[in-house]
């Protein structure tokens, strides 16, 4: 699941890892669905990416958030407070729903690349992860390099859930 208020840039991070390029304006009341073929340590993946619609800490997840995904991005602006409280919020929502209490995640710091406006401290991203035992990122949807690494590592987080070694394509579906 890739989640976290409009704010958070999570959109435009998705569009640069499927389409190559930055949007800075885009419309956080869609959920789109993207495919995107991945390889990783000289595997191929599928990866289905949800880009679900601006979520807050009042949305409710429809359980399709939770049927056949293999693993959650969880996005939040470092220029943002409320951003880094409302994920928070929904990583509890997500496992209330998914009815575990652990689930392949990549917590992401987005907006790296906004040095002044900064609030959010790489630290409190990274203690925040390894609370939940997720892995932890930060990025900018404006480059192309760390929007790619964030898909990589949750495939990566994915296979070590399972206990699996990459071997032939494999399908993931990510939201």
């Amino acid at each position: 699941m890739y989640n976290c208020c409009s704010e958070s840039g999570k959109s435009s991070l998705t569009i640069q890892f499927v389409e190559g390029q930055f949007v800075d304006s885009y419309d956080p009341t869609i959920e789109n669905t993207f495919n995107k073929m991945v390889s990783v340590n000289g595997q191929d993946f599928n990866l289905q990416l949800v880009d679900t619609a601006g979520q807050d800490e009042y949305s409710i997840f429809p359980q399709s958030h939770s049927m056949d995904i293999h693993g959650y991005v969880l996005v939040y602006a470092v220029t943002s407070m409320k951003s880094f409280e409302v994920v928070q919020v929904l990583h509890d929502k997500l496992l209330d729903m998914v009815g575990k209490i652990q689930v392949p995640t990549v917590l992401v710091g987005n907006k790296k690349d906004l040095h002044m406006e900064r609030v959010i401290k790489p630290e409190e991203g990274k203690k925040l992860a390894h609370s939940w035992g997720a892995a932890f990122m930060e990025s900018s949807a404006k480059e192309n390099e760390t929007a790619v690494e964030v898909f990589k590592r949750i495939i990566l987080e994915m296979e070590r859930a399972d206990g699996n070694v990459p071997s032939e394509e494999k399908k993931c579906a990510v939201m």
